[in-house]
């Protein structure tokens, strides 16, 4: 790996979604909850080349003028195939290294997104992976997976099913006799992943992702996990606007297909 690789974080986003339609522009104290997250990613202290990926329909058009008018990168590519998307984003600003954070992650800490991009700096040349999903211990919505360029190339060669190309990175954490895997795990020990739920995909957790704003945001915009937990241990009402789907994440439609989930890490029957 080059001494001072070029990392670009590359954000997937997208205004259309079947469950909760244009929920990426939803607006929180007064701007997109996209614009939100792009900000606390740039507070990163490698978030200097974030490239927002969305697709060429007309309708991310929104998207690619909320960019151009916020100043944030903005490559367009396929609608289903996520891993061509990002490689191509990857490509379009010669990234060596790709870091990956959906949109769907609005609550992310800044430093655990360092926590993850550290740990593949200072493992330099040992894994072909790094993630802070396999297994998941923060709370979900914190996700963030590092791979470098030729992996990610590979990936982009000789992924073929389905759920390769939409969900961008199993065909690499999901093979890991073909790859080495790292991870960084939640230093308390503890594991948050299937109960604590701040990602966005249903109306209940837009409820919830604007309630944790508008107490939190004015004190300081950049928030952290632990101020998060410090909130929710005062107000544990506010857990409860969208516990019902706690544990629900895209495993559950295939888990005959996943070598190495199982199937008490999401919870099924949710459509």
């Amino acid at each position: 790996m080059k001494k001072n690789p070029d990392i670009a974080i590359i954000i997937q986003a997208r205004v259309g979604s079947t469950r909760f339609p244009g929920k990426v522009l939803k607006s929180v104290l007064g701007k997109p909850i996209l614009l939100l997250m792009l900000e606390r990613v740039q507070y990163s202290n490698y978030g200097k080349n974030i490239v927002v990926a969305t697709t060429q329909l007309d309708e991310d058009n929104l998207i690619a003028e909320l960019c151009s008018k916020k100043n944030y990168c903005c490559f367009r590519g396929s609608e289903t195939d996520l891993l061509d998307r990002h490689y191509q984003a990857a490509v379009s600003v010669n990234a060596d290294v790709v870091v990956k954070i959906p949109s769907d992650c609005p609550l992310i800490d800044p430093a655990i997104i360092d926590k993850v991009i550290d740990h593949y700096i200072n493992h330099s040349g040992d894994f072909d992976f790094i993630s802070n999903l396999h297994p998941a211990t923060y709370p979900d919505g914190n996700d963030v997976e590092v791979i470098p360029f030729k992996v990610l190339e590979t990936a982009w060669n000789e992924a073929v099913k389905p759920f390769e190309r939409e969900h961008t990175t199993p065909f690499i954490w999901d093979n890991p006799s073909g790859f080495s895997i790292g991870n960084v795990e939640w230093e308390t020990g503890l594991d948050y992943s299937m109960t604590h739920r701040w990602t966005l995909d249903y109306p209940d957790d837009y409820e919830f992702i604007k309630t944790v704003y508008e107490e939190l945001y004015e004190d300081d915009p950049f928030f952290g996990m632990y101020d998060i937990l410090n909130f929710l241990k005062k107000n544990p009402a506010a857990s409860s606007i969208n516990s019902k789907y706690a544990g629900v994440n895209w495993y559950r439609h295939h888990l005959s297909d996943l070598k190495t989930i199982k199937p008490g890490q999401t919870k099924e029957n949710y459509n």
